[in-house]
């Protein structure tokens, strides 16, 4: 084998056969929603609470069922964030309330930004886009909780450990969904906890499902929907920490521990006067073959900067998740289509340089909950019927804040340095520099160069095994294999893969692939750049409490 490779030439296409089914809700228990979200994150929820008061406003309406789907045994189990939150979205959502009554833990005060080397931290300038004054830190599983109880006090119907398999289409629109079905062996067959399959059937289907979500990118090619540039991700793995005393302003870092080649950075939330936040991101464009993200991060937990913070104190939850960083030319042409959009991660809205997302996702669930709306009013839902929600994001805050940094994510394929002399005229244009978006590749498709030597973490680091325990995964040691495998795997994709997945659900014995699929905690880089991800039974992946 050379010593470059395409991840992509591994990876099996995208199971539209199974992720699309051309046929109407069937069986005898079919549920109906006039509207179904899948996903029940800010996106999902914000929209279903947005409807939910349109509705009710409307004698025509006021009887309209509006589900939302989530596949997590908890609202939240599910949900990773950094998260710093501009609040925007929530007072948008709710202008009746006050700052003070929203799920936040503090407001941002004080601010750092360091250059990192292996053992110094030399504090820079902030940059303009990643000024947070005015944001608060914030639990993401907790604003999902807050959420959902708002949501049901509307009349929405929560469900969760309900997992979406598959859109059903009938004559060419989206009807409904199908839920994965539970308690199946290993091999396929069912056992004694077995639960079959549920069709739901829908006016409307809303894509709330997070980033990398598999029915979105089944949709966009089913309805060949487009975009300038393919998306590209990150992976960022988190930790959570009880602590003697936490900082008292949020900090950023950018580079070491990450090679010069790959972009990314770390951040350093409180999150209470004992609780820290802290993380690593790491575009997935990176070049070695043995880049690992849950390693650097446990790299950069020994660097001085760190260890003071974190000296006696304790790990409570550990969570992976990628991160869409295409930016403004990697939105898709349309999120509409006939008796479907997609929302929030799912379509892509999320603003890289300024570390920012979560309150995209609300202000999109808000604009389609109008759009579902309207096209309910008027009896069509077809995707001319829905396309409202396409022209309120053209001239809504979420475009103009991504295009603004255009091509900032995708200025550090130049490396660090020019990178970062890229980003800084960019910022000083308002994005004009460089103008259009150039010819970039997805991630699956970006050359890797195999390299052997490893990058050793410090004594005492988190193992992934011990990881994965942290993120109080609850999936079953027998559950049927969820991740779909490429032919051909050799030993030295299978350690790019091991290195790869956060989680140990990938490693090398001889020169094969073994994968431990119950480890998965649902990050999605497998389907970046590995294994397609496909969804398992509902409450399976992990469980955050905190983050």
């Amino acid at each position: 084998m050379s010593e470059r490779f395409i991840p992509a030439q591994f990876q099996k296409p995208l199971p539209l056969d199974q992720l699309i089914k051309k046929e109407a809700p069937s069986g005898d228990e079919v549920v109906p929603f006039d509207v179904t979200f899948v996903g029940a994150g800010p996106a999902g929820l914000s929209g279903a609470i947005e409807l939910a008061r349109l509705c009710k406003q409307d004698p025509e309406l006021s009887h309209l069922e509006i589900g939302v789907l989530e596949k997590a045994g908890s609202l939240g189990g599910h949900s990773l964030s950094g998260a710093v939150v501009n609040p925007i979205g929530f007072q948008t959502l709710f202008p009746e309330m006050k700052l003070e009554d929203f799920p936040f833990r503090r407001r941002v005060t004080a601010e750092k930004v360091y250059f990192m080397t292996e053992s110094r931290a030399s504090r820079i300038p902030t940059p303009p886009t990643m000024k947070n004054h005015g944001n608060y830190v914030a639990s993401l599983c907790e604003i999902v909780r807050w959420l959902g109880e708002k949501a049901e006090g509307l009349g929405v119907n929560l469900l969760t450990s309900f997992p979406v398999d598959s859109l059903l289409v009938d004559e060419e629109r989206v009807v409904g969904v199908r839920t994965t079905p539970a308690g199946l062996g290993r091999d396929g067959t069912p056992g004694s906890q077995h639960m079959p399959s549920t069709d739901i059937s829908s006016q409307v289907v809303v894509l709330s499902e997070g980033t990398r979500g598999s029915l979105t990118q089944a949709f966009f090619e089913w309805q060949n929907i487009r975009a300038k540039e393919p998306q590209i991700y990150a992976l960022g793995v988190k930790e959570l920490w009880r602590v003697k005393k936490a900082p008292e302003e949020i900090i950023h870092t950018m580079g070491w521990p990450l090679p010069k080649d790959t972009f990314g950075g770390s951040w350093i939330y409180p999150m209470a006067d004992n609780q820290v936040s802290f993380g690593l991101v790491a575009g997935l464009d990176y070049r070695k073959s043995n880049m690992d993200v849950h390693l650097r991060l446990q790299a950069f937990k020994a660097h001085p900067l760190m260890k003071k913070i974190l000296e006696g104190g304790e790990c409570l939850e550990w969570g992976a998740k990628t991160i869409p960083e295409g930016g403004y030319y990697s939105l898709p042409d349309r999120l509409t289509g006939p008796g479907i959009l997609a929302i929030g991660d799912a379509a892509g809205f999320v603003n890289v340089p300024a570390l920012k997302g979560v309150h995209y996702a609300m202000l999109s669930g808000i604009l389609a909950a109008r759009a579902v709306f309207q096209a309910l009013k008027a009896k069509d839902v077809s995707q001319k019927g829905l396309s409202s929600y396409d022209e309120a994001l053209r001239s809504s805050a979420i475009l103009s804040d991504l295009k603004k940094v255009r091509n900032m994510r995708q200025a550090f394929k130049s490396g660090f340095y020019l990178g970062g002399f890229k980003a800084a005229l960019m910022t000083a244009t308002g994005g004009a520099f460089p103008g259009a978006g150039g010819e970039h590749l997805e991630d699956a498709a970006e050359w890797k160069e195999f390299c052997e030597e490893s990058f050793t973490p410090p004594p005492g680091s988190l193992s992934k095994v011990d990881a994965v325990y942290r993120s109080g995964n609850k999936t079953r040691d027998d559950i049927p294999p969820h991740l779909l495998i490429g032919e051909d795997i050799s030993g030295e994709v299978a350690d790019f893969y091991s290195h790869m997945c956060p989680a140990g659900v990938y490693e090398r014995q001889g020169d094969r692939l073994v994968v431990n699929a119950p480890n998965c905690v649902d990050c999605k880089a497998t389907d970046v750049l590995g294994p397609r991800w496909t969804p398992r039974e509902g409450g399976a992946g992990p469980d955050y409490k905190e983050m």
